[in-house]
């Protein structure tokens, strides 16, 4: 599947993944052709992107680190919890510790999950998925790392509430670069952190280190970062910004929106500048540069789409090859990992 903006429709496109309405009712149902009426309605209640499928290529192999149905349980869940809350009235919050330690032994369940490469991709500013996602990302990290089970606990129940503070806010920061802001809304949107801090302060049932991990997942260690510039960070505190920049990056929170590549390539870039190295490497070690599915041009001209990951190589998949320098229709599947000349210079979706 790929996500697609509603501009963008034509008519004739199949729903990858349910639509559902500001209040989280099923608006329009996996399986559905986006006729015309639906596109206009979906532009009328101002939704800008959906997911629809795409011709998969045979032998594709997408691996990911929370099967899709398990993720979207966990985020309605986590949604249901967050969206009952209000300043300073916790009573439900408590639930998210929960749900981290369910999220955490989903992951602890399956099969080598500390060996594989997933498969990251693109997805809308919700910051329900975000929230999800980050966790299942910074536990892989904190299990790779064989951190002790209590810091595990803490850095999921962290991730599940680090954007807290954007639920009360009106400011809209989806796909939008902040520098786009007006100064006002700027300073306004760097406090979020401290806000989700300030709603959980005075609670005994989520840790001093969760709190601290909420309070400075914007932070960097060159000083940086916001709200406090701070550049004495936990190891656990780290975890969490590498993960939350890197996923806020594909879906497009507080920045425009980017590929998985140019994401792997920004943390590269601020590897040991604005983020702790060691953890860069850890999470770069298990992210595919190019997810399963992947529409690309190689060095040498020829057209074609990633079917698998190499365990050693996250750079360097499996692609069949569908086209070549001339435009001509081919069929071959290239192992880049043994192509020494070959690789994958553009990505084309």
């Amino acid at each position: 599947m790929k996500r697609c903006k509603v501009d963008d429709l034509t008519g004739i496109e199949i729903l990858a993944k349910d639509v559902f309405t500001p209040e989280y009712q099923v608006l329009l149902s996996v399986g559905m052709q986006l006729k015309q009426e639906y596109i206009e309605k979906l532009k009328e209640l101002e939704i800008k992107e959906v997911y629809i499928r795409e011709e998969e290529q045979p032998d594709t192999k997408m691996v990911v680190i929370l099967r899709e149905e398990v993720e979207e349980a966990f985020k309605f869940k986590v949604r249901d919890i967050l969206e009952k809350h209000t300043y300073r009235h916790n009573d439900n919050l408590e639930e998210i510790c929960q749900m981290a330690d369910r999220i955490i032994t989903n992951i602890l369940e399956e099969d080598k999950v500390v060996e594989q490469i997933y498969d990251l991709k693109e997805r809308s500013s919700d910051i329900y998925d975000h929230s999800i996602s980050i966790c299942s990302l910074a536990t892989v990290v904190a299990l790779r790392m064989k951190l002790p089970q209590r810091t595990v606990h803490d850095i999921g129940v962290s991730c599940l509430l680090h954007d807290l503070g954007l639920r009360y806010m009106t400011i809209d920061y989806a796909d939008r670069d902040l520098e786009e802001l007006s100064e006002i809304e700027y300073a306004e949107y760097k406090k979020h952190p401290i806000y989700g801090f300030s709603a959980l302060r005075g609670e005994n049932w989520i840790s001093n280190e969760s709190k601290n991990m909420i309070l400075y997942h914007h932070e960097r260690i060159d000083g940086s970062g916001y709200p406090l510039k701070s550049t004495d960070i936990s190891v656990e505190c780290r975890i969490v910004q590498v993960c939350d920049a890197f996923d806020e990056m594909i879906c497009g929170i507080g920045c425009k929106s980017v590929k998985v590549h140019e994401a792997v390539e920004y943390l590269k870039k601020n590897k040991n500048i604005k983020f702790d190295g060691k953890i860069v490497d850890i999470f770069l070690e298990f992210t595919a540069v190019y997810p399963a599915g992947s529409r690309v041009r190689t060095n040498e001209g020829e057209t074609g789409a990633v079917l698998y990951q190499n365990k050693e190589f996250p750079d360097r998949p499996v692609i069949r090859i569908i086209k070549d320098k001339d435009g001509k229709n081919v069929d071959r599947v290239m192992d880049l990992s043994k192509s020494n000349n070959v690789y994958i210079e553009k990505v084309l979706d």
